[in-house]
């Protein structure tokens, strides 16, 4: 489920960042989570009226959104997966279902 996921996104990442000779050291797992929250508001505030959009339509600031708000999903399963934490069962604990992803 969260774990074949998260596998797919770490070999995804582990190729990307040995391609372009990125070190993922501790601090690049949480910093590339706020980079990607940090692009994920930038759209957000376009499509809100907050930020200006550059001649882009709703349409394409939706998809820009879903872009970012998938960049955001892999890295907190990359971080996950670097500091081995149980994701599932912290949802289960924290939300109360367990995720059938």
């Amino acid at each position: 489920m969260l774990g074949g996921l998260s596998s797919q996104f770490e070999a995804a990442s582990d190729g990307y960042a040995t391609e372009h000779g990125i070190e993922r050291d501790p601090d690049w797992f949480v910093l590339k989570m706020q980079e990607e929250l940090g692009e994920l508001t930038q759209v957000w505030n376009k499509l809100s009226g907050r930020g200006r959009t550059h001649g882009k339509s709703e349409l394409d600031l939706k998809s820009q959104m879903a872009d970012e708000t998938a960049d955001l999903l892999g890295h907190v399963l990359l971080f996950a997966h670097h500091h081995k934490l149980d994701l599932a069962s912290a949802i289960e604990r924290k939300w109360r279902f367990q995720p059938s992803l």
